[in-house]
Parts: C-alpha cells; sequence; structure tokens
C-alpha cells in the first residue's frame, strides 16, 4: 500500500491543509514554526505510529478574529482527521477486494482515540458496515445467515466474504471502519531527526524498520504464530469462566465469548549505541561529543539505505500464490527532519546524494522538512511544499500544482531553471522582474543600485530575461495569478516587432486586463510626466549628454571628443545599433556588443539623475512591490 498524498485538518496549527504529496523526494519547506513539524507528526497519526496527544488537538479560532473573554479557556476542535490516498498493490487488491486507489483516515474526537476508516459503499445492513468490531461467532451467524460461502472459519475470511456481499448490497458511499489488514499494510515510517544531539533513536528506528521486516518472514511468522495460538488458548481457557460466570448473571445473552489478541511484533524496544576510541573504554554516545554523534548519525542514514537496497533486490518479480507466502513489502517513507543540521557542506552533499538514492528504491517514498537550499534547489518545483503561518494557522504553496494546461503544468519547473529561477528564489524572493534579453539583465542589476542604493538581492528581487522564450511569460502568468509581485520590463519597440511576444493582444491574453500593472514600456512617455518624451528602447532613453560623457571616459575617440552633437545625429533609426557602430568604428576599445555597451555604460555612472527618469520610477515601484 502506497501514500500518494494526504491531508490534514484539527492538528496543531493545521486546519484544514490539503493534498500534500509524498514523492520521491517530497520537501518541506518554510520558516520556523511555519508547520513542518506538525505535518510530519500528523504522518504518525495516519499511519498509526503514534497516538494524537492532547496538545496535538487544534485549537478553535473565534469568529470574526475576536478574543477570548477573560478566564475563559480556548476551545479544541472536536475533530481531527488525517486523509490519504493510497495506491493498493495487486496482493492487497485480491485479498481486500479493493480498487487500486483507495481513501483512508484516521479521525479522533476528544477522547483522542483514533479510528481508521476507509472510503467505500455503504452497506444496506448496518450490522455489516463495522464488521472489524464482530467477534467470530457472529461473523459465522451472519455468514450463515446469508448462505455465503467462505473459504476457512478465520476471521478474515469471515470478514471477506461479507465484505463482497456488502459491496453488492449498499447504496451510496461513506467512510466505513477499515479492515484490520488496511492497518497492517500501512506504510512503515523511518524518521531521522537532524535537529537531536545524540542518533540513538535513529539507530532504533533503522533497526526497528529490519525487525518489522524478520516478522514478516514466513518462517519466523509460523514460529511466531504458534506461540501466539499457545498463549491466545490458554487465555480462552483462563475466559471460559469469566463467560460462564457473565452467561450465569445475564441469562439474557446467547451467548459470550472472549477473542484474545496476542501479538508479539512490537517487543523491539531499542539499540543504545556504545562508543570507545580503545579497547574496553566503552561510553556512551553522548559522552562523546557534538560533531561525532551527527557523523555516526549519518552513518546510521547510509546504513539504512543500504538495508533498503537490500529490501528491493528480495522482493518477488510477481506476488506469490501460495498461502504462506510471503506478501510483498509495505511501501516505506523516510522522514527526515532538517538533516543537514550541525554538518559541514561536504557532509551536507552527502545528505542530498543518500537522499537520491533512497528516493530511487521503488518501494520508498521520502519527505525531508528542511531549510537548506541546496536540498530545495535539488527536486522539482511541484515536489515542493511550502509552508507559512497566516493568523497562527498553516497554509500550503505548491507552484507548478494543480495548473491548467499540460504544458505549464510539466515544463514550468523547467522553464523556471532556464531561466535561471531556482526553486529557492521562486519561494522565497518577495518580487520578480522579468526583462527582455541579456542587455537589461547585465545592466539593471547595476542602474538599480546606483538608483536605490541597494542590491536587488538585498532588496528581495529576482530578475530574469525573457529571451522572446514564450514559457516565460507562461511563468509570469502563473506568478501574477498566485498574487506573487511581479513586474515585466520591455523596450517601446518590441511591441512592434513581428511575432512579438509583447504585442497588445499577447500580454492581454497572459496578463487580462490588468497587463498595463505588470507590464512597462522602457520609451513610451509617462503622461503624468510634464514634457515625456517618446523614445524607441533602453539605450534611446538616455541623454545624449550622459552618451558623450560616458564615451570619452571609456571609449576614448581616435580624433578629438565626443560630443552630445554625436549622439544626437543618431537618433531617429534604431539608435542602439547605430551607437554600437560608431563606438566601434571611432574608437579602439569599442564595445563588442549591445550587451556589453551597456554593462559598461551602467557601470560608468555615479549620479541617479543619469539613470533616465521613467526607469527610476520603476526601480521605485518595484522597491515599494517588494517591501
Amino acid at each position: 500500500m502506497y501514500l500518494n498524498s494526504f491531508s490534514v485538518s484539527g492538528f496543531r496549527s493545521l486546519t484544514d491543509v490539503r493534498e500534500i504529496p509524498v514523492r520521491k523526494p517530497t520537501i518541506l519547506a518554510g520558516h520556523n514554526d511555519g508547520g513542518k513539524s506538525a505535518v510530519l507528526d500528523s504522518l504518525h497519526f495516519l499511519t498509526g505510529s503514534q497516538k494524537l496527544k492532547e496538545d496535538d488537538r487544534t485549537f478553535v479560532a473565534q469568529p470574526g478574529g475576536q478574543e477570548l473573554a477573560a478566564g475563559s479557556p480556548p476551545q479544541r476542535c472536536e475533530e481531527t482527521v488525517v486523509v490519504g490516498e493510497f495506491q493498493l498493490d495487486e496482493w492487497e487488491q485480491a485479498e481486500l477486494e479493493l480498487p487500486a486507489l483507495v481513501r483512508i483516515r484516521r479521525r479522533a474526537g476528544q477522547d483522542r482515540v483514533g479510528h481508521l476508516e476507509y472510503w467505500s459503499s455503504f452497506p444496506d445492513d448496518e450490522r455489516l458496515r463495522d464488521l472489524s468490531s464482530l467477534l467470530v461467532p457472529a461473523l459465522k451467524a451472519l455468514v450463515k445467515e446469508y448462505g455465503l460461502d467462505s473459504a476457512s472459519g478465520k476471521k478474515e475470511d469471515l470478514q471477506k466474504a461479507l465484505r463482497a456481499y456488502a459491496r453488492e448490497h449498499s447504496s451510496g458511499e461513506t467512510w466505513l471502519p477499515a479492515p484490520s489488514l488496511l492497518d497492517k499494510r500501512m506504510p512503515r515510517l523511518l524518521p531521522f531527526d537532524g535537529k537531536t544531539a545524540h542518533p540513538d533513536a535513529e539507530i532504533k528506528s533503522a533497526l526497528s524498520g529490519r525487525f518489522k521486516q524478520y516478522m514478516e518472514d514466513p518462517q519466523l511468522r509460523g514460529k511466531l504464530s504458534e506461540l501466539e495460538d499457545e498463549v491466545k488458548d490458554r487465555l480462552r481457557t483462563e475466559a471460559k469462566s469469566l463467560c460462564d460466570h457473565i452467561q450465569l448473571r445475564c441469562p439474557d445473552l446467547a451467548d459470550v465469548y472472549v477473542d484474545p489478541d496476542v501479538s508479539f511484533e512490537h517487543g523491539f524496544r531499542g539499540a543504545p549505541l556504545r562508543v570507545a576510541r580503545a579497547a574496553g573504554e566503552s561510553v556512551g554516545l553522548e559522552g562523546s561529543g557534538l560533531g561525532r554523534s551527527r557523523r555516526v548519525a549519518l552513518a546510521v542514514w547510509e546504513w539504512t539505505s543500504e538495508l533498503l537496497a537490500e529490501e528491493e533486490e528480495d522482493q518477488p518479480a510477481v506476488p506469490a500464490e501460495e498461502e504462506d507466502a510471503k506478501p510483498p513489502a509495505v511501501q516505506t517513507i523516510v522522514i527526515y527532519d532538517e538533516p543537514d543540521t550541525h554538518l559541514d557542506y561536504h557532509h551536507q552533499r552527502r545528505v542530498m546524494q543518500l537522499i537520491q538514492d533512497q528516493s530511487a528504491l521503488s518501494h520508498v517514498g521520502v519527505i525531508v522538512a528542511t531549510h537548506s537550499m541546496n536540498l530545495i534547489d535539488g527536486v522539482e518545483i511541484s515536489d515542493v511544499v511550502h509552508l507559512k503561518l497566516e493568523n497562527h494557522r498553516t497554509v500550503i504553496e505548491r507552484i507548478g500544482a494543480g495548473v491548467v494546461g499540460d504544458e505549464l503544468e510539466q515544463h514550468l519547473w523547467k522553464i523556471a531553471a532556464g531561466l535561471g529561477l531556482r526553486n529557492s528564489v521562486l519561494l522565497h524572493e518577495r518580487c520578480f522582474l522579468a526583462v527582455e534579453g541579456d542587455t537589461e539583465q547585465r545592466a539593471f542589476p547595476l542602474l538599480f543600485k546606483l538608483c536605490e542604493r541597494l542590491s536587488l538581492q538585498a532588496a528581495g528581487i529576482a530578475l530574469w530575461a525573457c529571451f522572446n522564450n514564450e514559457g516565460a511569460l507562461h511563468l509570469a502568468r502563473y506568478l501574477a495569478e498566485h498574487e506573487r509581485s511581479f513586474m515585466l520590463v520591455v523596450d517601446a519597440d518590441s511591441r512592434n516587432l513581428p511575432k512579438s511576444i509583447f504585442k497588445p493582444a499577447k500580454l492581454t491574453q497572459f496578463f487580462g486586463p490588468r497587463a498595463a500593472d505588470y507590464v512597462k514600456f522602457i520609451g513610451e512617455p509617462d503622461l503624468s510626466l510634464p514634457g515625456g518624451e517618446k523614445f524607441n528602447e533602453l539605450e534611446e532613453a538616455f541623454t545624449d549628454e550622459v552618451w558623450a560623457r560616458v564615451a570619452n571616459k571609456i571609449w576614448p575617440r581616435t580624433e578629438g571628443l565626443w560630443a552630445p552633437e554625436d549622439f544626437l545625429q543618431l537618433r531617429g533609426g534604431k539608435f542602439s545599433d547605430a551607437v554600437k557602430q560608431t563606438l566601434r568604428e571611432q574608437s579602439e576599445s569599442g564595445p563588442g556588443g549591445k550587451p556589453d555597451m551597456m554593462y559598461q555604460l551602467a557601470s560608468a555612472l555615479e549620479d541617479p539623475q543619469d539613470v533616465p527618469e521613467q526607469l527610476r520610477l520603476v526601480f521605485s515601484q518595484l522597491r515599494k512591490l517588494a517591501a
């Protein structure tokens, strides 16, 4: 049984968080106290490896944000629910007669007792709605009443026959108590906490996984079953007198039966690690220093990876049909909570490789809660779950998830990567500035810093060049639709080029009626400014005086000095091409190309007033957006 995704409600700050994916790997990112640990612990609750505590239940928010009356204790939610979407393997589908995709939830009320349920058809006979609560005599009576055939008199076979009958005699769907086999086939969690100082818990976690694997071995399982059956028989004998006494005192009861439930599967308590530098001088790991503890923990994680790889090799090609054959292994979900804490860069790289190796195993999913930009940038952006608090409650953001249109859903991450936008930038930067090409990408950082006395990066602004790539507009539209601060700055003449992606109709298609809020054309006059001039491109917006002064400094003329009139006469056509050609012809140090020319121009400016006023206004607006 493989968990594809899960949703949480009523668990700590997770009031209502939907569809957290379980990928290879899934990265949980976000600020401290954003809900990463809550997400991991809710997964433990779903799989049954942890019980719900009182502090896990979400406080109920007051309507309208009102404050509690003095002396009134805050109320907690009535119910905590974690719902998973599971993919059943062929063996499970045959055993449970269920479809490949099943929704399963664990629910707990105010008593904090967990109830495992699955979404299925609703039996007309209410006695068939909770078969897990019925004892063998009651199950046999129902099988006999309906005239059903059961493979044996065992509880599991009786329930299987009744479930098949219930599906054929049902109306509608609802949540029903889950068969015990579903609980047993829940994914196995292997948690590794990078924040703890000592790795004894990781060692226990790693060996616990191996312990459970041994418990599933048919030969060992057979011996344990014999012991369990013997203990059960003795308990039944002890309980016989109790049943007789109950029947004596309650003569209205036709039958009283006790079916003891005995299991030896939870007998592994731990394996504390002791280390020694010299023979006979072993000590507990807590006495050996923090650095060594972290390296030992990493070694444990690597060893666990080898065990998981061995399990992969031991899996049968197809599920065996023999009655005593071992069923396919359950899914293993490896959980890392800040695994790179206290590790140097070399060991962080080892953690990244370890996660990639584990993710490559077919029966393994990996979830990593981290602040590491290296880990965040190492996966597809749709596999990053960004957690943040809004009004003290966790909400999630997944860029690229649930996007309409196959092209964007499949290629959003590739587009962003091709434009030089890492995942960490998409998640954390406060504002995005898209420019037309390489010229603006090289010059804008210098011009922005000159005008705002602050770098783009320090202001929280991510810069990327479109390069006339329509995919860039797809990304820009996505950011705008998800209320990310965004601005596209292009030359005024770009809208007139053949097949230009910056034509008004194309921009309206992508940004709707608010296109003017997102797109700024450099060179077009601002009607709010008196005497605004119209230019075609960025280069033309700089004055002739600025061009002459910079040219004399960087591209000295072979004969004489540059004058403003030399650049004035170049206007009227493609100004940037004319300036580049003139500088090359009349200066031995002429620019190599237009991007190089504008970069050198921007580098030489010292006064913000030398930057065109329209561009200064754009930079000011960007600064406000980022703030």
